[in-house]
């Protein structure tokens, strides 16, 4: 592996800081085992050696060798990040607005995302990226909320318990405890920290009223910036007394509207104005803060922001609290709606999303070797009556695509077309013999859930295509080798004039078609093709991780 950054050209203190040696890091667990002012003040490079995996240092004046890999030297080269790997400002997120979400809210059935790691990450990437998910049918029992904050994280404890009842009382200590209306607001800014994620799990909702909003905060945030960045900068600056007290407690925390980074990248957002206490400053800066807090309140409102839902039985909210603002509107006290909602902090949820990541890399890799001994096992037969392998059938098609030009995925799905054929419960050797395998959905169903839709739907209309292209190019048939002919007719035979309309209908249409041209010229024992080594780079860049 060639690397594009010579090491002479890195930072010597941050490259001798990161030298991975017995010496330097434990091999348990990964941790330094010296300190910064360990190191000599005067690094220079001594002699630096390129070897198979990247390069060997020998260090002066102290003649310490590292060793870095080419991987670790690109995926971490100075110039490849800003340095910020929490995804917490505004940069690691998506920002949005309602018309955004039009298609549908980032949703997952309870028991597919406790059985599939898949469903799982993608809901957690979601409340990561989007600032929240939803889980559809969790059982409406008391307490399930926790169980649910417990699956990637640890429940925060507040004053308020481990878990909190959103209900009519009849002495509330908190408005969200009536009918009332409540705005866009984020929760227990008081705090210091704030909790920062927050769970909401419908037990019912049958109340005239009690409809549930979200606002993008960091949006809200960001178009202050861009329509009044004076406003945006007071309230970046200027620390806001937030109180709350009862009986039995006293909390308070002096914090900024919107507090940002050192590099002035949105990070948080505190905004409610029930417990904003007096703030005690010059009239000249009261004058600023409140016309800027106004300015960023009446942004919060705008129609276009506000992303309305009714939350039903088994529905369970999962938000970022320090940047979406959740809102509710009033409801018949008399009514039956009852939520459980408890507090769990995000990079407990992140960090559970990098396990899933890292998990699913490794499991990457082993499905790519099983489709790698599927080439070198099964794929040595023969294909369905040609004068090639089944192997080097997809490798040819593969090749084709490639020289082609065609996309990525259109390459994966030409090389992957027919691996229905292999390991299903009706084989090729069958399919000759009269009997359709559908290999061409077994195949895409088996390939699902590693590869998007762009991989996996061409092969499923490779065989559909065949049948097109004979209904609607008369010569094409002309050109089908006679084992084709024959599993044509076994396949049903040319479309029907709806048929034909159904299938170019179809938004892949035209990507089965390719996959079915390339399909048609892998059949020649005279080519030789790349083996399957040579496409496992691209197969492994469009591995679904979540």
């Amino acid at each position: 592996m060639r690397m594009s950054l010579s090491v002479e050209e890195l930072p010597l203190a941050w490259l001798r800081d990161n030298c991975p040696c017995l010496r330097c890091r434990d091999p348990r667990n990964g941790q330094k085992l010296f300190q910064i002012t360990e190191l000599p003040v005067d690094l220079a490079l001594g002699a630096v050696r390129q070897t198979a995996d990247g390069v060997e240092v020998d260090w002066a004046p102290d003649g310490h060798r590292s060793a870095y890999s080419a991987r670790w030297l690109t995926a971490n080269r100075p110039d490849a990040g800003d340095g910020s790997g929490d995804r917490r400002d505004e940069t690691g997120k998506t920002l949005w607005v309602a018309a955004d979400l039009a298609d549908g809210l980032p949703e997952a059935d309870w028991a597919e995302y406790l059985r599939d790691p898949v469903t799982k990450a993608r809901v957690l990437e979601s409340v990561l990226g989007l600032g929240f998910a939803l889980l559809r049918d969790v059982p409406c029992r008391e307490g399930q909320v926790l169980a649910v904050a417990e699956t990637f994280g640890y429940v925060r404890e507040t004053n308020y318990g481990r878990l909190f009842d959103v209900r009519v009382e009849p002495d509330p200590n908190n408005l969200a405890f009536t009918g009332a209306r409540i705005a866009p607001h984020t929760d227990n800014p008081y705090r210091d920290p704030v909790p920062t994620l927050q769970l909401l799990h419908c037990l019912s909702n049958a109340a005239v009223g009690g409809d549930s909003g979200l606002v993008d905060g960091f949006k809200a945030a960001a178009l202050l910036r861009a329509e009044d960045p004076e406003a945006f900068a007071v309230l970046t600056r200027i620390p806001v007394p937030f109180r709350f007290s009862d009986a039995r407690t006293e909390l308070a925390a002096d914090r900024p509207l919107i507090d940002v980074d050192g590099r002035g990248r949105i990070r948080e957002v505190r905004f409610n104005n029930r417990s904003i206490s007096t703030l005690r400053l010059p009239a000249d800066e009261l004058d600023a803060f409140y016309r800027a807090y106004r300015i960023f309140a009446e942004i919060t409102l705008r129609p276009e922001l506000q992303l309305d839902f009714r939350l039903s039985p088994g529905d369970c909210l999962i938000f970022d609290n320090v940047r979406l603002l959740h809102a509710r509107t009033a409801f018949e006290e008399s009514g039956a709606r009852h939520l459980q909602g408890a507090y769990a902090d995000i990079d407990a949820l992140a960090g559970t999303l990098a396990v899933l990541l890292r998990q699913r890399v490794v499991a990457g890799e082993e499905f790519l070797d099983g489709l790698a001994q599927l080439f070198t096992g099964e794929g040595a037969g023969a294909y369905l009556g040609e004068a090639v392998t089944m192997a080097q059938h997809m490798l040819q098609a593969a090749a084709q695509a490639e020289e082609a030009g065609a996309p990525g995925p259109l390459v994966a799905a030409a090389l992957l077309h027919d691996i229905g054929h292999f390991q299903g419960p009706v084989s090729g050797e069958e399919l000759m013999a009269g009997t359709d395998n559908l290999h061409s959905h077994t195949g895409a169903d088996r390939l699902a859930d590693w590869f998007g839709p762009e991989v996996t739907e061409p092969i499923r209309l490779h065989v559909a295509a065949k049948r097109y292209l004979c209904a609607v190019e008369p010569e094409y048939f002309d050109r089908l080798s006679e084992a084709s002919v024959y599993t044509l007719e076994v396949q049903g035979g040319p479309m029907s004039p709806s048929e034909v309309d159904g299938y170019e209908a179809n938004p892949y249409a035209a990507d089965g078609v390719a996959v079915r041209r390339w399909d048609d010229e892998g059949k020649d024992p005279e080519v030789s093709a790349p083996d399957f080594a040579h496409f496992r780079p691209l197969l492994a860049a469009l591995l679904r991780t979540a």
